[in-house]
């Protein structure tokens, strides 16, 4: 009980609580921000291992509630969770055993591990960029919903392992990369099944990939109660002042932060371009300034491709806003 008490578990629930209003906020993957703020926070010894094991524990909480309260609603496509999930799991529970296998150095293991999460925050960024893109070229074009697309069942497969196998490995991608890769398989999906649809299957997916983690490192108390104890609330929290909260700021500082974070991550695992022996505040410093000032340029000359002004109307927000869910007045979570 009194581990519970201490500076640094209250500082564990304090960014759980921050983390998951943001997850409430935008349906966007918990572990994505969540492991490596615990990793620089230096929560159990800032070892990845302990970390990437206790985020997922606590994301199987946080996302089974989401899970329910979607399946009561009837928004989850249960068909295509059921073939996501096929491929999922089993990467998900096979991915930690093969990275046991690459080393049993634990110095070596925290290094392979800070640099694959390093390289899954930078592409869960360009894969939220690029849900975007996708969203803007469907509003361009008129693209109407299907509420019962077809399944195809081989891709879906495939995407499932893949982020079965990042899920896994580095607790990040289930609220990310698999939201994109759906985007793309089945665009005729509204943006409230997709999220349903999502969170249905990443519940047994975080499950396996927290039991994998659990049998190879076991699992620190100390970092999952007070983690639990501060992303239910806020995931909460966040859901219900969703509505009300300009969406375009908070998902391009999100961007923003992934990138800093994964580079930040790769530096601090010592990724050669980086150099080994010291680390660079400033260069990181440098990258998400450039993020945020690229970001929307960017953003810009690419409505422009598609014969919009740089900036105005249709905001992101409203791009979030899928054409079958506008029509039902409904707003996405994710």
């Amino acid at each position: 009980m009194n581990e519970l008490l201490t500076l640094t578990a209250l500082s564990i629930v304090a960014a759980g609580f921050l983390v998951g209003i943001v997850v409430g906020l935008t349906g966007m993957g918990g572990g994505a921000l969540m492991t490596p703020a615990l990793i620089f926070l230096g929560v159990g010894g800032g070892e990845a291992a302990t970390v990437v094991t206790a985020d997922l524990t606590a994301a199987a909480v946080y996302k089974t509630g989401g899970a329910v309260v979607h399946s009561r609603s009837g928004s989850p496509d249960f068909r295509l969770a059921g073939w996501l999930i096929a491929g999922s799991v089993p990467m998900a529970f096979l991915g930690p055993y093969l990275v046991k296998v690459l080393t049993d150095d634990p110095d070596d293991l925290d290094h392979a591990l800070k640099m694959a999460i390093g390289f899954a925050l930078l592409f869960a960024a360009a894969t939220y960029a690029l849900r975007l893109y996708i969203n803007l070229r469907r509003v361009r074009r008129g693209g109407g919903d299907d509420p019962n697309p077809k399944i195809r069942p081989i891709p879906t497969l495939l995407v499932g392992m893949l982020g079965g196998l990042l899920v896994g490995v580095t607790s990040v991608g289930s609220g990310s990369v698999i939201m994109i890769a759906l985007l793309m398989l089945y665009p005729g999906l509204s943006a409230v099944r997709l999220v349903g649809t999502d969170l249905v299957q990443a519940v047994p997916l975080v499950l396996a990939a927290a039991i994998a983690n659990i049998a190879i490192h076991g699992l620190d108390w100390a970092i999952t109660i007070p983690l639990i104890l501060g992303s239910v609330p806020g995931t909460i929290l966040g859901s219900k002042i969703a509505p009300r909260v300009p969406q375009s700021y908070i998902r391009r500082g999100i961007v923003v932060v992934l990138t800093m974070s994964g580079v930040a991550l790769l530096d601090k695992a010592g990724w050669a371009p980086l150099g080994k022996e010291e680390t660079y505040p400033v260069v990181i410093g440098l990258v998400g300034l450039a993020t945020l000032i690229l970001v929307p340029l960017v953003w810009g000359f690419i409505r422009r491709t598609e014969g919009l002004p740089m900036f105005g109307a249709p905001y992101v927000a409203e791009l979030e806003k899928l054409p079958g869910d506008r029509k039902r007045g409904r707003t996405p979570t994710g």
